[in-house]
């Protein structure tokens, strides 16, 4: 399966690096590494994320108040969103 992020999911992966990098010398850089390892074992089993609807499924990090929001077509894992769990839910909907 190959990942594949929407453009607005790896804004938000970036923009949430760079806040966490701007708290701590090497947070930024942790958050995405748990994030890379989320989504390499969505890869292999993307049905571990939570059911959102009949298409959208999301999975939590551990250590960061985010989640991976995704989507399987066929071959592909895509990203939709790295939401933050309790800030604006739903706000990604809109994307394709």
């Amino acid at each position: 399966m190959t990942p594949v992020f929407h453009p607005a999911a790896a804004q938000e992966l970036a923009a949430a690096a760079q806040f966490y990098e701007a708290r701590a010398a090497g947070l930024g850089r942790d958050l995405v590494s748990e994030a890379r390892h989320l989504i390499k074992l969505l890869c292999v089993t993307p049905l571990i994320g939570k059911p959102l609807d009949k298409i959208h499924r999301r999975i939590p990090m551990r250590r960061f108040p985010l989640a991976v929001i995704y989507r399987v077509d066929a071959d592909v894992l895509r990203v939709v969103a790295v939401a933050h769990r309790r800030r604006r839910p739903g706000y990604w909907r809109q994307r394709t």
